[in-house]
């Protein structure tokens, strides 16, 4: 996604340029893209950018007034209201709409970038005492990779950047493989390549004549964790009045912003404090190709209550048609942090950039809020994997259980979201910027203080809703939750959709072997119709049976993908083979073999830098200190 790189170094000025410009146009995946670079040789910086044109951060490098401090920035900064104000009577000028007031806020905050509120990393470099600072956000969910040589110090957005200009870099970390294949993503700053790693959370690391002279930090979630308790009538007093005063801040900017609604409450909640003038705020939700899914269903009804128009993005006919583009390109986008199974979100994510450039999302709602839990390991299928290859992968059941010791809020905002979740955030942002409330570092640190029984129910999210909107609250949930039902029937009608949902999930990913068999023996019948769609969106294990057999076929039963040293071949061909005969049920398998085989193909493999097609030419505009 959108983001920095550069080396610092103290190598010759023209051997950096040319490793910088390679760097940069890795990251170069879009026509909306805008670059640039600044260097100081004095201090050994070579730094480039990539950014969405217009988006918060395009206009690097920011520089103060009399030029001796800069600033590269990538993400977005939300700051508390009175900042410009207080910025200018401190006699600075500048365009608070753009990000231009953050040089000015690094020479006035000695603890910067700590006051920041959002998703962001960035070099500051100060030519006053000749130094550069690498930092990121404090839950390192704008993810930087580095890699130390002998030679230089490497930073990038993208793992690729780095790999474009380190190509004996282009080697499996087996521990990192083990976690993605057990977990689905990597722990604890490790990546899928050997000797590139993740730039921990709040990190700010100082650089002096082209070396780094300190591994600081500019948070420790101990500030958080270690704040008391408030009672429960107390606690939601305080969440309701951080979130009412909080929430529409998410709404400013120089870009037009569209509502990405589901049929669930953390979106809702939102637009119950969010008074948007009415057709304002265009809103979209993802729909199935199978029937108009409840989210959408309830989704059109909440805006249509809040006066806002609506839409239904379907993945259907186009997308499947185009699936081996989008498998190809999600795993490559994302350096491989997804499986090819949420191909789907770029896709969908194309779309929503028609209908505005910035997408506000309840994402991590759930996580924060109500301490939802989005992975855990799960031991491989008997015979899928080499028998050398699977203690990396039992390992990462130790090391998850050593990541849950501690508090639970800790683990949701900083292990969770930035492992787990950082790889669909990172292919959706490729397209537009996405935005949430609730990773507000306000609100965020006062749900540090909830007692356990408020994190364990909807009932403060149903409150914050009727408080804010109680129009909403009228309206059941895609689960059933809310609505002006009686005890009786609303009960009844949450019983069903639990029923809807459940049996989805059985008949499409989730299906047992023994039902598997069972299906297909009634397989003319096309039972799968009658609950696919009602609550999903993607439709997978019917789609790699029909639609994409001959892609998963061509892909996994290839030679070069049977020889893979980590597979058994036997294993393999039995999974492709009874999954496309339709009596087994091997969807996530395949999920992870089509990934696998694309990750070793679109960054082992190759001899030289690969980009799949897609990706436009993008001039580098320079910006150089002498």
């Amino acid at each position: 996604m959108p983001g920095i790189v550069g080396l610092i170094s103290r190598m010759p000025r023209e051997e950096a340029e040319q490793e910088l410009y390679q760097m940069i146009a890795a990251l170069c995946h879009e026509s909306f893209y805008v670059t640039g670079t600044w260097m100081d040789e004095a201090l050994g910086v070579y730094a480039g950018w990539v950014a969405r044109k217009d988006s918060f951060s395009d206009g690097m490098p920011l520089r103060n007034e009399r030029g001796d401090v800069t600033l590269v920035f990538s993400g977005e900064d939300f700051p508390e209201p009175g900042t410009g104000q207080r910025l200018r009577g401190q006699g600075h000028e500048f365009d608070m709409a753009g990000p231009s007031y953050l040089v000015h806020l690094s020479e006035e905050d000695q603890a910067f970038p700590a006051g920041l509120n959002g998703r962001f990393h960035g070099l500051m470099a100060d030519q006053r005492n000749g130094t550069a600072a690498l930092f990121n956000d404090r839950y390192g969910m704008h993810r930087v990779y580095y890699h130390e040589s002998k030679d230089a110090f490497y930073f990038a957005a993208e793992a690729k950047a780095i790999l474009a200009v380190r190509p004996e870099l282009r080697r499996i970390d087996l521990r990192g493989l083990g976690e993605f294949v057990g977990c689905g993503c990597t722990l604890e700053g490790r990546t899928l390549f050997e000797d590139i790693r993740q730039l921990p959370a709040g990190s700010k690391w100082v650089f002096q004549n082209g070396t780094l002279q300190q591994r600081g930090t500019h948070f420790d979630p101990r500030e958080w964790e270690n704040q008391t308790r408030l009672e429960p009538g107390v606690y939601y007093q305080e969440l309701r009045e951080v979130f009412s005063r909080r929430v529409s801040g998410y709404f400013g900017g120089r870009e037009r912003i569209g509502m990405s609604l589901t049929g669930g409450l953390d979106t809702r909640m939102i637009l119950a404090w969010h008074k948007a003038d009415i057709g304002s705020l265009p809103c979209y939700t993802f729909g199935s190709m199978m029937r108009e899914n409840h989210d959408v269903q309830v989704a059109r009804q909440v805006a249509k209550a809040c006066g806002q128009s609506f839409e239904a993005i379907v993945t259907g006919g186009e997308f499947l048609k185009e699936f081996a583009h989008y498998a190809q390109r999600a795993v490559y986008l994302t350096d491989g942090c997804i499986e090819v199974g949420r191909a789907p979100d770029l896709y969908v994510n194309e779309k929503a950039r028609q209908i505005a450039p910035v997408r506000m999302t309840g994402n991590y709602g759930g996580e924060v809020l109500r301490q939802v839990r989005t992975f855990k390991p799960a031991e491989p299928t008997a015979g899928l994997f080499d028998p050398d290859f699977l203690p990396y992968v039992g390992q990462t059941r130790e090391t998850y259980g050593h990541l849950l010791r501690g508090n639970p809020v800790s683990f949701a905002v900083f292990k969770q979201m930035p492992w787990n979740h950082y790889g669909v955030m990172a292919l959706e942002e490729t397209q537009l910027s996405m935005r949430s409330p609730y990773l507000d570092n306000e609100l965020v640190r006062m749900v540090f203080r909830a007692p356990e029984s408020a994190l364990a129910s909807d009932e403060a999210c149903l409150r914050l809703i009727a408080n804010g909107n109680r129009d909403l609250l009228r309206i059941p949930t895609d689960r059933g939750i809310a609505g002006e039902r009686g005890r009786l029937s609303g009960a009844a009608s949450r019983a069903l959709l639990e029923f809807s949902f459940k049996a989805e999930y059985g008949y499409d990913m989730g299906m047992p072997q023994w039902v598997a068999k069972v299906d297909h023996v009634f397989s003319a019948f096309h039972l799968e119709r009658l609950f696919l769609g009602r609550h999903k969106v993607f439709h997978f294990r019917t789609w790699y049976r029909d639609a994409l057999a001959g892609y998963v076929r061509e892909m996994l039963l290839d030679p070069r993908s049977l020889s893979r040293a980590f597979v058994e071949r036997k294993g393999v061909e039995a999974v492709v083979r009874g999954h496309l005969k339709g009596n087994r049920n091997y969807t996530n398998e395949i999920h992870k073999l089509l990934t696998l085989e694309l990750i070793h193909r679109l960054f082992v493999d190759v001899r030289e830098n690969y980009v799949p097609t897609g990706r436009p030419f993008v001039s580098v505009a320079t910006i150089a200190d002498q």
